[in-house]
């Protein structure tokens, strides 16, 4: 029974739910034994680095907020299953009463892959500076003085800046949040 044919269908969840639906979705096909028809339920995610209070955290956040990607052959009675699992608010691109319709080969493999690079692209962090820039410093006792970077450490999230004070260039070490670009 494995060699049935599956194609991808986009479910729309109530926003915020997907995961739960998603497990919804999966209890009911192996209630129902149905897993021959339905392959995999999908909820696209992708990795946000966040800095809070100087700290680097990783966030899982939706890719595609009220959408839940499905391999399935929706034959017999499995889009009225789906459909009636609680957060599920239809399939995309159904007309009223009409058919599901399927992804696109292009689609699918497009939607994957953004997935899977975005789980591989998770630590790269966009990096607002960059060596001889000019900055002015906006936190601390240096609040206001003109800048050169002259080191951008990547891992500490810190600038190593050369400011003049009293006409004598002096090194400082500041964090990201402490300057900004001229």
């Amino acid at each position: 029974m494995s060699d049935i044919a599956k194609k991808w269908y986009v479910v729309r969840a109530v926003g915020g739910q997907e995961n739960k639906v998603k497990s919804y979705i999966e209890q009911e096909i192996v209630r129902l034994n149905f897993e021959d028809y339905v392959s995999q339920v999908l909820v696209p995610m992708q990795t946000v680095v966040q800095i809070r209070d100087g700290k680097k955290y990783n966030k899982e956040k939706v890719y595609f907020p009220g959408y839940i990607m499905i391999e399935a052959n929706l034959s017999g009675e499995i889009p009225h299953v789906i459909k009636s699992v609680p957060g599920v608010i239809g399939f995309l691109g159904e007309v009223k009463g009409g058919d599901p319709v399927a992804l696109r080969k292009s689609e699918v493999n497009r939607m994957l892959g953004k997935v899977d690079e975005l789980a591989v692209q998770s630590e790269t962090v966009n990096i607002p500076f960059a060596v001889g820039e000019v900055i002015k410093v906006s936190d601390g006792p240096f609040n206001g003085f003109d800048g050169i970077i002259e080191v951008v450490n990547e891992e500490k999230r810190e600038l190593e800046v050369m400011v003049k004070i009293f006409g004598r260039k002096t090194p400082l070490k500041l964090s990201y949040m402490q300057v900004q670009k001229i």
